[in-house]
């Protein structure tokens, strides 16, 4: 594939809402710049934050062209490095995307595809990997992935501390009335009794904060903020949440409040919200006010230069508590959001910083995946086997960061997700919709014996026309990886 360093509404990756003029601050000029001079592939090993967001929709941020929603911080990390324009998540749906981020392996390779998926005892993950590279690994916020004690909890699986939420339901929760540090339970004072004054999401960045204020740089650091938000529960600090209200047209979710209680999830998400459009607006506020405070943390400690700084989201926009993504404009371009295989539903936002090696301003529309983070940390960390070792099939992104003239060998993309009982939303109970990429091309198939959608990505990134008529050759060999894929996959089911 000939690299394209593009400005950021070019047709293959479209960030923007509304036109060019809210994007090409990222770029000198709309014309190919000149390549940087190329850094050495050897580089010292970076400390590392990822930073994973619940449930943001691609079109969320200010970077990536939302006209209301405002998050300097972010789009300044975007500036001050890059954007993978075609940056994608593990799966549509949480526990398997964040497995699929934890173990660098793609759908293909998970033991379930559907939302109640976990790790499975004896699986590695990349706290692992770097742990034995003597990097201190730490977590804060939101697993969700583990919850059996000695076989699949956050320590088990390579976190040497942690502090946050154990399991998804916990995690839905904007005011815990418990975290866990350390796999033993603590109280959040500030919410007991019915109160609200512990936010998730400052706990979690204020545990963040105080771990890296203990770094000095004498040793590396992995550190994973897992926020929780902006999935429901809806909630944020008035302070985020007053600047957006009035701001978009709004449907009051009552909950069950009113003589008829809301239409979707009232009994989860009892508590009546008259804008909830502008509390996930302030939500995304919030977030972006925190990866500022971990930022200058950052610089206060003297390691920013040598961090590499990895922000993306774990899957769409969703609908629940009052959620309303067609009118927040969450999935900016995108057709759908959380649940479906469309480009809103996977197509995520996806920023790397690291002032040392990744030149400023830089787009890069190669399609990665989130099974791609295992083998590019591992590798950068000095561990550049581990990940095959553990059964990834995730490519190293390392050569990418360092070089830009660097290319991935050709390969497709997949994902898929089995709906399940319990989520009204999924659809049919046990049926399994796939999706894969390959260049340009992008292929759905809603199930087994269904035809194959196919969508040109370069003129369509909206999945408005299946061109599967105008090229059957193309279905046919995406159908027959699909057949493929559901046979590999039943190799790892449990």
């Amino acid at each position: 594939m000939t690299r394209k360093f593009i400005a950021l509404c070019a047709a293959t990756s479209v960030l923007a809402l509304s036109g060019c003029a809210a994007t090409t601050s990222l770029a000198n000029n709309t014309s190919e710049p000149a390549v940087a001079a190329t850094p050495a592939v050897e580089a010292p090993r970076p400390n590392i934050l990822l930073i994973l967001f619940d449930d943001m929709g691609y079109g969320q941020l200010g970077i990536t062209g939302h006209s209301i929603i405002k998050t300097p911080n972010i789009d300044a990390l975007a500036r001050e490095g890059m954007i993978f324009s075609n940056g994608y998540a593990g799966s549509t749906v949480c526990s398997p995307s964040r497995i699929s981020l934890m173990t660098g392996r793609d759908a293909s390779r998970l033991s379930s595809t559907a939302n109640t998926v976990s790790l499975q005892k004896g699986d590695r993950t990349m706290a692992h990997v770097l742990g034995d590279a003597g990097y201190t690994t730490a977590l804060f916020g939101k697993f969700g992935i583990g919850t059996t004690f000695g076989e699949t909890d956050p320590m088990t699986m390579g976190f040497q501390q942690w502090k946050g939420l154990l399991h998804n339901i916990q995690a839905h929760r904007q005011f815990p009335m418990f975290l866990f540090e350390n796999n033993k339970m603590v109280p959040v004072p500030e919410n007991r009794a019915g109160a609200r004054d512990g936010y998730a999401q400052r706990l979690f960045t204020d545990d963040a904060l105080e771990f890296l204020d203990t770094q000095d740089g004498s040793k590396p650091f992995f550190a994973f903020v897992s926020y929780t938000s902006p999935h429901s529960e809806m909630a944020a600090p008035e302070e985020f949440v007053a600047p957006y209200r009035g701001k978009f047209p709004e449907t009051p979710y009552n909950g069950l409040a009113g003589p008829t209680p809301a239409s979707q999830f009232p009994d989860y998400y009892p508590l009546a919200i008259d804008e909830p459009n502008a509390v996930q607006a302030g939500m995304i506020a919030a977030l972006d006010s925190y990866v500022g405070e971990l930022v200058a943390k950052l610089e206060a400690q003297g390691l920013k230069d040598n961090t590499l700084i990895i922000i993306t989201s774990d899957n769409g926009p969703h609908s629940e508590g009052g959620g309303d993504p067609i009118g927040i404009a969450a999935g900016g371009p995108y057709r759908g959001g959380k649940r479906d295989l469309t480009e809103g539903g996977i197509h995520m936002p996806f920023l790397a910083t690291w002032p040392s090696v990744i030149r400023s301003g830089r787009v890069e529309d190669e399609p990665v995946i989130f099974a791609d983070l295992l083998p590019t940390l591992g590798a950068l960390a000095g561990r550049p086997d581990a990940a095959e070792a553990m059964g990834a099939n995730g490519v190293s992104l390392a050569k990418l960061l360092m070089r830009e003239d660097a290319e991935l060998p050709e390969r497709m993309l997949y994902w898929a997700f089995s709906r399940q009982l319990g989520d009204p939303n999924s659809g049919v109970i046990g049926v399994t919709q796939q999706a894969g990429r390959i260049g340009k091309w992008k292929a759905i198939r809603v199930e087994k014996d269904a035809p194959v959608e196919l969508y040109d990505l370069s003129k369509d990134p909206g999945e408005a026309n299946d061109v599967s008529a105008q090229n059957p050759a193309i279905a046919a060999d995406f159908a027959a990886r699909f057949d493929a894929e559901i046979v590999e996959q039943a190799r790892y089911a449990k």
